[in-house]
């Protein structure tokens, strides 16, 4: 078949997939930049690098009963931020760390990540900032970047725009799954600092920037608003496999959204209830704002945002201390923020007193 083409005698223009949107050589461009990002993630199990049809993982021998541990997440409204700030440095830090952090609270440890970039038109330059933050968050929770998807769909997103999204593999003794279950009355909760807000309440928070009408560029604290409103979402990952393996932690919950007060329940037994001591720890500068902004309700910050508290972590009593001293060691800042205890009738699971 001979396909006609376009000429002064002719009304058939041939036409191909760049005229409809589409850059291949773009797409060719952006993976050559990131493979040295790629690269630096790199853990001896990768059989097979960036650029295959799939990515080939062989399990570390290190683990007797292997089990895997998978999560996936995004970034949020966040995004918004981004676009409007023209700030693409650290969104793929938060991805990575939704989804590194969420399967640490089993014990897991994580072994690679595959990252999801969609957008109208592929801007290589904004692109590669975005793959860059994720292999650096790759690299902050020890797992290897194996590969991902970069798709360009006009029409489907605005100009400027892309949506993000990510998953991670993990994996943890059989034996070692930490699935709340040893909980008891007279554990103690544990918490570790946020670096802000993370990844979530952002349509709240964009809601409460507009009504301020806050110059993204002025001093906060010492700090630009901008960079304090995007700062990235803090990975726990390796200081909390640090303390795996050094003493019996009995659950962990990732302070995401639904806040403290929906999080903590979803590691404790029936019966069972997390008394958080509000003043136990310094509620950020962000958050005190936040609420000021909107006359937010106490009860609507714990169940909205982290307030401060990232990653919560219930031990025994008796090694609390050791627990604190050795994250505060590996760079946490860590608060005793409360205990638990028998749940009384028609109570929450988790209470903010």
């Amino acid at each position: 078949m001979t396909i006609p083409s376009s000429d002064s005698n002719s009304n058939t223009t041939s036409i191909s997939y760049r005229d409809a949107g589409v850059d291949m050589e773009a797409g060719d461009a952006l993976v050559e930049q990131i493979k040295p990002f790629a690269k630096r993630t790199m853990r001896p199990e990768v059989l097979a690098g960036i650029g295959g049809f799939g990515s080939l993982f062989e399990m570390p021998k290190k683990f007797k009963n292997p089990v895997l541990v998978s999560g996936t997440d995004g970034v949020g409204t966040k995004l918004k931020l981004a676009f409007e700030l023209n700030k693409h440095d650290t969104v793929g830090i938060d991805l990575v760390a939704m989804s590194v952090n969420d399967i640490l609270v089993q014990g897991a440890e994580p072994l690679f990540f595959l990252d999801y970039f969609a957008c109208g038109k592929l801007e290589v330059g904004t692109a590669a900032q975005v793959i860059k933050g994720i292999a650096q968050g790759c690299e902050q929770s020890g797992c290897a970047l194996v590969g991902g998807e970069t798709a360009e769909m006009p029409g489907m997103y605005p100009a400027g725009e892309y949506d993000l999204a990510g998953f991670a593999v993990g994996c943890v003794d059989k034996e070692a799954i930490i699935n709340g279950t040893t909980i008891a009355a007279g554990d103690v909760v544990l918490g570790l600092a946020s670096s802000g807000a993370h990844s979530n309440g952002y349509s709240l928070i964009r809601k409460l920037i507009a009504k301020s009408g806050i110059d993204f560029e002025s001093d906060f604290h010492g700090k630009k608003f901008k960079d304090v409103v995007m700062a990235p979402t803090r990975i726990y990952v390796k200081p909390l496999l640090q303390l795996i393996a050094t003493l019996p932690v009995k659950g962990m919950a990732h302070i995401t959204g639904g806040g403290i007060t929906e999080n903590i329940p979803r590691v404790l037994p029936a019966g069972l209830t997390a008394e958080i001591k509000a003043g136990s720890w310094a509620m950020p500068p962000l958050f005190t704002w936040l609420q000021a902004q909107g006359n937010v309700l106490d009860s609507e910050m714990y169940k909205t945002f982290n307030c401060g508290i990232g990653m919560a972590v219930i031990v025994a009593k008796e090694d609390a201390e050791a627990a604190k001293e050795l994250l505060q060691d590996a760079g946490e800042t860590v608060f005793e923020i409360g205990t638990i205890r028998a749940q009384q009738v028609g109570e929450a699971p988790t209470v903010v007193i």
